[in-house]
């Protein structure tokens, strides 16, 4: 399911260029902000987290 609404996206930002400057615009100011790049972190790393934590824990 996420592949086919990523595909999406990516084929709309590409149909319609200025979709795409748009968005590169506010991915460059998010990337740009230390809290919305530890928020990611943390989302991208905590399945890892709890995986492990519930390993230990058993």
């Amino acid at each position: 399911m996420m592949r086919i609404l990523f595909g999406l996206v990516l084929a709309l930002l590409v149909a319609v260029p200025p979709l795409f400057d748009i968005a590169l615009a506010a991915t460059m100011l998010a990337a740009s902000q230390p809290p919305v790049l530890a928020f990611a972190a943390g989302v991208l790393t905590w399945p890892r987290i709890l995986r492990r934590l519930r390993k230990w824990f058993r």
